[in-house]
């Protein structure tokens, strides 16, 4: 089921995306050769408790996953894609790191993710990053009023593949309110004017997820939650809550830089 946002609680969410957007700029800024992962996450949590914001992310355990999720934030290096557990690992100068993160307040979610570079950029790692966002933007232009999911998941597609890039079948974006993952799904990948009509009020999380190898297959690493290139191949994961308008998308999670 879809529930229909009004105007007022777009608002709403606004307020949570911007909580989540300052969340990430926070980390991006933190994030540095010999900071930890942990280090990272405890950032995070602290503009989140500033706020009076609460995590969906800490204690969240879907029907995959073999234990709650122990931190606010996803952080997920290198080989990466998504879903990895803040750790004590130290980032390393020409790491690519890729930071989910959500927040809930007043009874609303946002979510959103970025990917950059630690220290000394490899060029192949900026052109990831890059497409990444392109995808994104793509995916964001296509979420109209009249369009179908489908052309969101077509538009980020063709940017992907164009770009020689594969895609993490089985992953994609998804809903978002009250709930940070709601109806419908939102494949990175599909045929245009397919899948459910979008309308005024509907709230999608949008985020492409790209391998640089081109190849589309991963694996879980052992605790459970990490999802990891098969060829050790670097990956990178953009995401934006947006609402659909009349006036055209949303972007709830944006940020200032």
């Amino acid at each position: 089921m879809v529930e229909l946002k009004t105007d007022t609680s777009i608002d709403e969410m606004y307020r949570a995306g911007q909580v989540v957007a300052h969340a990430l700029t926070a980390v991006r800024d933190a994030a540095d050769v010999g900071v930890s992962l942990l280090e990272l996450d405890e950032v995070a949590r602290g503009v989140l408790r500033g706020a009076g914001a609460d995590s969906p992310f800490l204690g969240y355990r879907p029907s995959f996953a073999p234990t709650p999720f122990p931190a606010v934030i996803c952080a997920s290096v290198n080989d990466a894609i998504v879903h990895g557990i803040p750790t004590r690992q130290k980032l390393r100068d020409g790491d690519l790191v890729s930071i989910d993160c959500g927040a809930q307040l007043d009874g609303w979610a946002g979510d959103s993710a970025i990917s950059f570079t630690v220290g000394t950029p490899r060029p192949e790692d900026v052109r990831l990053i890059e497409t990444a966002e392109r995808a994104l933007a793509a995916g964001i232009a296509a979420a109209t009023v009249g369009n179908r999911v489908g052309d969101i998941a077509h538009a980020i597609g063709v940017v992907c593949r164009d770009a020689g890039y594969g895609i993490p079948q089985g992953f994609g974006g998804h809903g978002i309110g009250r709930r940070m993952h709601e109806d419908p799904p939102v494949p990175n990948e599909g045929r245009p004017h397919r899948g459910m009509l979008l309308r005024r009020g509907m709230a999608l999380a949008i985020e492409p997820m790209l391998i640089a190898s081109g190849r589309d297959d991963y694996h879980e690493a052992p605790d459970g939650w990490t999802l990891r290139t098969n060829d050790n191949s670097r990956a990178a994961h953009a995401e934006h809550t947006v609402a659909i308008t009349d006036e055209g998308p949303r972007v709830l999670t944006a940020r200032e830089r």
